[in-house]
């Protein structure tokens, strides 16, 4: 079935000759117009391009001439030009998960938030104003299997393309990242790979660092080591304590997954070994 509506097309492989000219070749024969192309070939020789375009699209057919032009190796992929559906997950800060809010009640986040998930109720109130599901599942008196078996079955009922976790406190387990590859984006609070792991505004403090900063990254399981989507930093001084510090670094960290969120949302991303390239 075809339908009138933009479009799309990511691509990744190895190099070679020609690429773009084949790409455009087919959506030209398809009667597709391009709105944006951008392509980016990494030092090891990988293609990456994204291309937006619209028209009457009809997927199967596209896909196998694709298919037939380029070599075997290429990776292809289209998404409709759509808000992506998320799951937020938070603990008991309020400052990334209101950010969200607020963008998501003003338009600007180009995803639909279907519920809020987190180990305690203290953020219930601030969600209840926006009319979003709310689910308390708490971790206490629980494996931490059980745990993410409950938010497992509560996730079946929402089926989200991404799990965004603003200040969710808890790290998930390798059972629970395998199933969201590459679909669960983390706010981490400083600029990785310094101060890796808990209170990294503290580490910060007695390093007498000069910035601070926050990280936005796809989960792995590998502690705060996924493929980064976004960081940003700002100035520090020796007069501010570890408490100020955070204070300071909480504005950043909302901003950052707001950046990341857009990124990702709006597929312009794309994860090569552990590191992303960004159209």
């Amino acid at each position: 079935m075809s339908t009138e509506t933009r479009h799309v097309l990511l691509m990744d492989g190895p190099d070679s000759t020609g690429l773009i000219h084949k790409v455009t070749g087919v959506l030209y024969n398809h009667n597709l117009n391009i709105i944006r192309n951008d392509e980016y070939v990494s030092p090891d020789r990988q293609f990456f391009m994204r291309t937006e375009f619209e028209g009457e699209l009809g997927r199967e057919a596209l896909l196998d001439e694709l298919g037939r032009t380029l070599p075997g190796e290429v990776n292809l992929r289209i998404n409709p030009k759509k808000k992506k559906n998320i799951v937020v997950f938070a603990t008991k800060e309020h400052h990334c998960l209101g950010e969200l809010l607020i963008r998501y009640a003003f338009d600007e986040l180009d995803a639909d938030i279907l519920a809020v998930v987190s180990n305690y109720n203290t953020l219930q109130p601030l969600v209840s104003k926006f009319g979003i599901p709310f689910h308390y599942i708490s971790h206490e008196h629980r494996t931490r299997e059980e745990h993410e078996e409950a938010m497992l079955r509560t996730l079946a009922i929402y089926e989200p393309e991404y799990l965004v976790l603003a200040k969710y406190m808890r790290v998930l387990t390798p059972a629970f990242v395998d199933h969201f590859p590459n679909r669960i984006i983390n706010i981490h609070h400083s600029f990785l790979p310094a101060f890796i792991g808990a209170n990294p505004y503290r580490q910060a403090y007695e390093r007498g660092v000069k910035i601070i900063g926050a990280t936005a990254h796809f989960v792995n399981n590998h502690l705060d080591e996924g493929p980064i989507i976004a960081q940003d930093v700002k100035e520090v001084h020796h007069r501010q304590t570890a408490g100020d510090m955070a204070t300071e670094g909480r504005d950043v960290e909302k901003l950052v997954l707001s950046k990341a969120l857009n990124l990702v949302f709006n597929d312009r991303v794309f994860i090569h070994r552990n590191r992303t390239i960004i159209l």
